[in-house]
């Protein structure tokens, strides 16, 4: 559940993130890595290791179709990239603008230092929201290669800054009231084009007016987000552009906004395409009415008549394509295989016959750029954090270009064995079961299971807040699970997502798909002889916050859980997220606050089961959500059920500070350590949260002699 924060509320918020951050403390970490001793010993992973990784593009590498994070130069022998790392001393991150050479290759050097996380911005029921995750930023080279431009954010407000190639501290361009949002270079490289939106100044004024005389309650408002109007999200982009030698600003013409949507959009792409410079084009288009329904491939041959890719090659998932130089054939890299778990990429000349193979892989390959006629990427697998690499579109080899994390090879990681499966319905799942380090077969190990997207390097789930690594260096066997496909996506009768919603909510037909989908999978690991039946715990964000709550009431297989978010429940529904929702889910088929309906909430509601509900829960949860779990914990609560809750203040729906990072990384690995393993951290400052814990299991005991 995400929404958002109104204006007044949400300048509150950034300046209690500011007190959070040290004003006088300078994130000071190395951003680009030393020379590592090769006679360096070996050890297991901690969770500092996993919060202090370098990241380039997103952290979590699981979701995909993001822009790029790499900015190709205009003869294609560099790119540039923005590269960040957490400090934990100042709570803030490092970040840089580096490039890198790619031909011939060359270490990164950073062109320019400094700047806070641009935080993604949603529109949830007409409404803006910071989610927490962070934005891609995707720098753009001049023409003439000698600059190159970038989003960055100082002071609460992001800027676009320009950075020259020779050398020099960057500069912002631009100095704006408010965000800028998008940008694009104009065709002479003598400025750029900029996206913002002024009209939030005014916006904000009128809100401030209307609090003089008291906020009216409409849509506007999510009570658990604040005390006021959320900010709108119909205020209109404006368009502007400013000249590189005389800083003039002046509104762009229509052509100029179309370099921004051609060029430079931050946020999730439209579905891949690509055009030849000989007017050759590729692009995929749904074959039903269905948003869910699958895309077929389609290309202009040389002699200009459209080509349909055939279906025994396309069947999966797109996620880039290029057409190589020289009039060659055209490139595209696909998600396919047992619930999309294998990225493959094919060599197509239409017309000429079906698409050939070059290789498939269960790494991620993301962020692809065609530079002369190979591309170059970020690649990540279950062991391995994100690099960029090469890659070799003939012979499917590729070669690392820079590895922004070298430290972490010295570290001991356990095996990652990819299983597959089908839940009830016969919808395919599939997880990474991770084993520690030097695991012996035919142990019996505590089994943790992460959700919802299994891709990539296993860091710390959808939403990064379960060390997967770290709980098995702890001794656990993880199982990190891919979610199957929505309940309702195989109906193409459903024609919108509304109605796709609908189907997947009606019976709870969702939650139950997604809860056999888990419980298959724990079953595997408990038939391979590794998983403990008795000692198994479940974790989850978001809607996988959803499949916990939904396996507390309806299974009895978890010994213990956690969530990073909070709950459907039949009073805050419709009450703590306000109006708009509470609307949009009564025309899902919710009943209204004031029906007592004990037979639709039975399956789905930890309020109204909390009475036969045993299984230890931890609640670590963002302040703008937390009062959504009010209800669910308080039930708990007074049934005297173990039950735990954290609210990290300045936080969304991702949880992007790196101390509560790592302070919910270590209360995680606590809390699993002591009801599935029975340890106890001897640290004195953790004296008083054991001793809380064990109360609840001294109590929890009690009450089930007395059954």
């Amino acid at each position: 559940m995400v929404v958002a924060v109104p204006g007044h509320r949400r300048r509150v918020l950034t300046t209690a993130a500011a007190l959070l951050l040290p004003l006088i403390a300078e994130a000071r970490c190395d951003l680009l890595p030393r020379q590592q001793a090769v006679d360096q010993p070996q050890r297991l992973v901690a969770p500092e290791d996993l919060v202090r990784l370098r990241d380039i593009g997103l952290p979590d590498g699981s979701i995909l179709g993001w822009p790029s994070p790499l900015g190709l130069s205009p003869d294609g022998t560099r790119a540039a990239f923005v590269i960040s790392r957490a400090d934990l001393d100042t709570n803030r991150y490092c970040r840089g603008l580096a490039v890198i050479d790619i031909k011939p290759a060359a270490a990164p050097r950073l062109l320019d230092e400094g700047g806070d996380p641009i935080l993604s911005v949603g529109v949830y029921r007409g409404l803006f929201a910071r989610t927490g995750f962070p934005q891609v930023v995707t720098p753009l080279w001049s023409p003439d290669g000698r600059w190159i431009a970038y989003l960055r954010r100082d002071r609460g407000t992001t800027q676009l800054w320009l950075v020259a190639l020779a050398g020099g501290p960057g500069r912002p361009l631009t100095r704006s009231a408010v965000d800028v949002e998008r940008f694009a270079w104009l065709s002479d490289g003598t400025g750029l084009v900029f996206a913002s939106r002024p009209g939030t100044l005014a916006e904000r004024s009128a809100a401030d007016r209307e609090a003089r005389r008291g906020f009216h309650y409409d849509e506007r408002f999510v009570p658990s987000m604040g005390n006021g109007p959320q900010p709108s999200a119909s205020t209109p982009l404006e368009y502007f552009k400013i000249g590189l030698a005389d800083r003039e600003l002046s509104p762009a013409s229509a052509s100029e906004r179309e370099r921004i949507s051609a060029e430079g959009v931050p946020g999730v792409p439209p579905d891949p395409r690509a055009d030849a410079p000989d007017g050759r084009r590729a692009w995929t288009e749904r074959q039903s009415s269905s948003p869910l329904g699958p895309l077929v491939l389609r290309a202009t041959a040389a002699s200009g008549a459209t080509v349909t890719c055939p279906p025994s090659a396309c069947l999966g998932k797109i996620v880039g394509m290029w057409w190589l130089p020289g009039g060659g054939p055209l490139l595209f890299l696909q998600r396919e295989g047992w619930a999309r778990g294998e990225m493959a990429l094919y060599r197509w000349t239409p017309g000429a016959g079906p698409p050939k193979r070059v290789f498939a892989t269960t790494d991620i390959l993301d962020g692809c750029l065609l530079f002369a006629a190979q591309l170059v990427c970020t690649r990540e697998a279950a062991t391995v954090p994100r690099r960029l690499v090469i890659l070799d579109p003939r012979t499917g080899q590729s070669r690392l270009l820079y590895d922004p994390n070298p430290e972490f090879s010295r570290l001991r990681l356990g095996r990652v064995v990819r299983l597959f499966w089908k839940n009830d319905l016969g919808l395919e799942a599939r997880g990474d079961l991770v084993l520690p380090p030097g695991y012996r077969p035919g142990t019996r190990l505590p089994l943790i299971v992460t959700q919802y997207f299994s891709n990539g390097f296993l860091r710390g789930a959808t939403g990064d807040e379960y060390p997967i690594h770290a709980f098995a260096a702890r001794g656990f066997a993880v199982l990190s699970i891919e979610r199957p496909p929505f309940f309702a996506a195989a109906n193409p009768a459903l024609k919108t997502y509304e109605d796709l919603n609908a189907a997947n909510a009606r019976g709870w037909s969702e939650r139950r798909s997604l809860l056999s989908a888990v419980t298959k999978g724990v079953q595997r690991v408990i038939d391979l002889g590794i998983a403990d039946p008795a000692r198994i715990g479940i974790t989850g964000l978001s809607d996988g916050a959803s499949t916990v709550a939904f396996a507390l009431i309806n299974t009895d297989r978890f010994a213990a859980a956690a969530m990073s978010s909070c709950c459907i429940e039949p009073w805050t529904v419709m009450t703590v997220v306000g109006p708009a929702y509470a609307d949009r889910m009564r025309a899902l088929g919710y009943p209204p606050a004031t029906a007592s309906d004990r037979s639709f909430w039975a399956p789905a509601s930890i309020a109204q089961n909390a009475a036969a509900i045993d299984t230890p829960l931890l609640m670590q949860l963002a302040d703008d959500e937390y009062l959504t779990s009010l209800e669910a914990f308080t039930a708990l609560r007074e049934h005297g059920k173990p039950v735990d809750m954290y609210v990290f203040p300045g936080e969304h729906h991702i949880k992007w500070q790196p101390a509560h990072r790592l302070a919910i990384y270590a209360r995680n690995l606590d809390w699993f350590g002591f009801w599935l393993a029975g340890r106890i951290d001897p640290d004195p400052e953790k004296r008083e949260e054991f001793a809380r814990w064990q109360a609840m299991r001294d109590r929890r005991d009690r009450a089930r002699i007395k059954q």
